[in-house]
């Protein structure tokens, strides 16, 4: 019996850190001590916010996260941790493994060994984090697919809008323009290559934009989880423009103007979301190897520079104020554990 600290999301803008006893892990199982966790800041944020559809599933994709969005719930998604014991019918090679789960934030916890990913040669404990966020990232590229030379807008560099401008960049792309509020977000979305950033706020933000690029945009990312960028992005696409849409609104809803430039532009709205693989790619692609990609770059990209601040999870509650109340602050936070 091991006891675990596990956090919980009990109220809008309240989290708990509970400590619970934990069985031994059953046969098929390993039980891991977790070393870090990465927090999702957008959908972490919706959370601890009361704003999440209460009659959704939390994730049917991953059997950690069981149940639908209500209080008092534990989430997180993105867990390193070190294998202690293992159960019945698995190999004693597991005993001490650094592994990566899908897992919520907790000190501890027991997972089917298949449901474990050990960490590659050379990737540490702080890169693998970003496994899930970077797995993201590949997909929203993957359903934009940028051509040689094509103009393309970024909207929101939060954690999943820099990496994916981080494999954007890596295009030879024409222009790459990005777009946030925040300064922090936006000088290090030029230090890992968009070609400039802007902040959406300014006036004739669209002029300025237009500008940037050099026309239009051939294709439009948007990555803030604000509905009125979603506005911005369709008015700043070009004719047959693409705007790829991987932000998640919770409750949110978005206001459109889809009367004129939408509707003779031939505008296309793409919704992009990890969990599945674009049809028309399911042929040659599935998750495994699109899984395998995102392990690969997780050194070509180095993302743990990309990390503001570690907290115990004791001070879990810390972690969402700033989150909430000054996230101009953050870019990826992180939790450390006994």
């Amino acid at each position: 019996m091991t006891n675990r600290l596990t956090l919980f999301f009990t109220a809008p803008g309240q989290v708990e850190v509970r400590e619970q006893p934990l069985a031994d892990p059953p046969p098929g199982q390993a039980l891991v001590r977790t070393l870090l966790s990465a927090i999702s800041p957008g959908t972490e944020a919706l959370i601890y916010r009361g704003l999440f559809p209460p009659d959704l599933p939390l994730d049917e994709n991953i059997s950690a996260l069981s149940g639908g969005f209500s209080y008092p719930l534990k989430y997180g998604y993105s867990a390193v941790g070190q294998v202690e014991k293992i159960g019945s019918g698995v190999e004693r090679s597991w005993l001490g493994r650094i592994v990566f789960a899908f897992n919520p934030h907790e000190s501890h916890f027991c997972a089917p060994i298949d449901t474990l990913h050990p960490l590659p040669p050379g990737i540490t404990s702080e890169q693998a984090v970003f496994l899930p966020n970077l797995e993201t990232a590949v997909n929203f590229v993957m359903d934009g697919r940028p051509l040689i030379g094509e103009r393309l807008l970024v909207f929101g560099q939060g954690i999943v809008g820099l990496l994916t401008t981080a494999l954007l960049s890596r295009f030879p792309l024409g222009r790459l323009v990005t777009l946030d509020r925040f300064p922090l977000r936006r000088k290090t979305s030029l230090e890992l290559g968009a070609h400039a950033s802007l902040d959406p706020g300014i006036p004739d933000l669209h002029r300025e934009a237009r500008t940037l690029l050099g026309g239009e945009a051939d294709l439009c990312y948007e990555l803030s989880g604000a509905p009125a960028a979603l506005d911005a992005a369709i008015a700043l696409a070009g004719y047959d423009g693409r705007v790829i849409v991987g932000s998640w609104y919770g409750q949110k809803r978005a206001e459109l103007d889809l009367g004129g430039h939408f509707h003779r532009s031939r505008i296309r709205l793409v919704s992009s979301q990890v969990s599945t693989i674009a049809p028309e790619l399911i042929g040659r692609w599935d998750k495994a190897r699109r899984f395998a990609l995102a392990w690969e770059l997780l050194q070509a990209v180095q993302p743990e520079r990309l990390i503001t601040r570690t907290f115990s999870i004791q001070a879990a509650a810390q972690a969402y104020q700033l989150l909430d109340q000054h996230p101009e602050q953050a870019i990826q936070l992180v939790f450390t554990y006994p």
